[in-house]
């Protein structure tokens, strides 16, 4: 559990400190350029999956394997493969660079391209050494790795985006030889890879051994692995295919990066709801399985009731950031306010994959993780029918309900799945109140609202506070009676 915490908040913190970038690229950067970068960081999300193709998973499978004695041979196997997969894909790349880079409307600048897939090259194979840190509970060395990738980045963005500008102007001299004012985003790109590159280095003593492919093994694992290729790439698609086809189903592209920049920033608010999940979900994976060992139908209950004050804090969060969107907002720069009109649905759209999650125990405890691989193909085939229809009508409005959409479907039905296979009574109507309270709450808010914003701040701050009161008069009672 104590690596599990180590884990999990070195991931955490790396999501916000990264996340306090986004007030420095709106700032910094037009929408029609951070469109681009939205564009792009969505591909590098979906390839990096693939290159992976499951053997990070693998590993740990067959390095704990009765059959296979020699966890090192497993590691070497896994390193070889997935530094061999990732090598041709960067070739592949640094070969058709010049299309791709028009196809991604970033024609005048393919090194963004080469720098990125050199980056994601680099994070593929690296993913390897930090699953053996995990497997061999090295939980230090793994935080302070990841820590480390994430002040580079910070750092290296802040010197080519703020420290060099100011330079530049008024002793051009000392950085001309490095630093170009016209290459943009590209030092978001460049910060990337030099990050990456870094703690390639810093892994060396992890990628120091006695290097043998066992062909038998690996087909083994590639058999076992890409399951959760499929798996993985319909789940990541979900999060990104609305931001890699709208410049596609936009036709004009520099009005479709222009909006893509708006909705990727905008996008960012509402990711407050995606780390809350995140933090939540490495606390809630050791505690079902720990659980599970127990008998009788305590351990049930237990999995409900961190269901209901999961969606209890999360409804706290999604109120407390709509009822004071007025401040958040500022977050990014005003040329991007237009977009905020999709941050609630996309924070709803999240409350539903973070339900999705916690009903998903059903399938990990019965050994049918096969329904996983549904439930996600399905979520994918509703948000490419609603992107593909909509989006050219309605523009990133499209996308955030296309998002709502998909989750809130394989909310309900891995939930009605769920109760067939393995039955828990989740306080479903009292939590299903819960939530028309908190909706109810926020309507209100909006109609009350004046033109004296410390009245509407003290306003809402009473109903989110209100709301807390009537959740724990209640819970008390369901608590006592437990109890007796």
């Amino acid at each position: 559990m104590k690596d599990t915490a180590i884990y999990g908040v070195s991931s955490i913190v790396g999501r916000i400190l990264n996340w306090g970038l986004v007030p420095i690229y709106t700032r910094i950067f037009p929408t029609e350029e951070y469109g681009i970068v939205t564009n792009i960081y969505a591909y590098v999300a979906v390839v990096l999956v693939i290159l992976l193709y499951g053997m990070e998973t693998g590993f740990f499978r067959f390095a704990n394997h009765d059959r296979w004695k020699d966890p090192i041979q497993v590691y070497s196997t896994t390193v070889i493969s997935v530094a061999c997969s990732s090598i041709g894909f960067l070739i592949g790349v640094l070969v058709f660079c010049p299309k791709i880079a028009d196809a991604l409307n970033c024609g005048t600048h393919p090194s963004y391209i080469w720098l990125m897939a050199s980056a994601v090259a680099i994070d593929a194979i690296t993913s390897i050494p930090f699953a053996y840190l995990r497997y061999k509970r090295k939980p230090a060395r793994f935080a302070i790795v990841k820590l480390t990738n994430i002040a580079l980045t910070i750092g290296l963005n802040l010197f080519f985006l703020i420290a060099c500008p100011r330079i530049y102007a008024s002793n051009p001299e000392l950085i001309s030889w490095f630093y170009n004012p016209t290459y943009g985003i590209g030092y978001i790109f460049l910060s990337n890879f030099i990050a990456s590159a870094i703690v390639l280095v810093l892994l060396i003593p992890q990628l120091r051994m006695r290097y043998s492919f066992n062909s038998t093994l690996w087909r083994e694992m590639v058999k076992y692995s890409y399951p959760l290729l499929i798996l993985g790439v319909a789940g990541i698609m979900n999060q990104t295919i609305d931001k890699i086809l709208y410049p596609i189903l936009i036709h004009d592209h520099v009005e479709a990066t222009r909006q893509l920049g708006i909705y990727g920033a905008c996008y960012k608010i509402a990711i407050i709801m995606v780390m809350f999940l995140q933090a939540f979900r490495y606390a809630f994976e050791p505690f079902i399985f720990a659980r599970s060992r127990d008998e009788g139908e305590g351990k049930k209950q237990s999995y409900a009731d961190a269901t209901k004050y999961f969606i209890i804090l999360a409804l706290m969060i999604f109120l407390g950031v709509m009822f004071y969107l007025d401040i958040l907002k500022y977050f990014i720069s005003p040329a991007y306010f237009e977009g905020l009109k999709v941050v609630p649905i996309i924070m709803m759209a999240e409350l539903f994959f973070g339900i999705f999650f916690n009903l998903s125990l059903w399938y990990k405890l019965t050994d049918r993780t096969i329904w996983g691989t549904w439930f996600s193909l399905m979520g994918l085939a509703i948000t490419l029918a609603i992107n593909i229809i909509f989006v050219p009508v309605y523009g990133y409005i499209a996308c955030a309900w296309g998002a709502f959409t998909c989750y809130g479907v394989m909310m309900v039905t891995s939930y009605i799945i769920g109760q067939h296979y393995y039955p828990i009574n989740y306080p479903v109507k009292r939590l299903f109140h819960y939530t028309a309270l908190a909706m109810g709450l926020w309507i209100l808010s909006i109609v009350l609202t004046t033109d004296i914003p410390m009245v509407n701040y003290l306003v809402r701050a009473l109903m989110l506070i209100g709301f807390g009161a009537v959740v724990m008069v209640a819970e008390k009672p369901l608590r006592l009676l437990r109890h007796h």
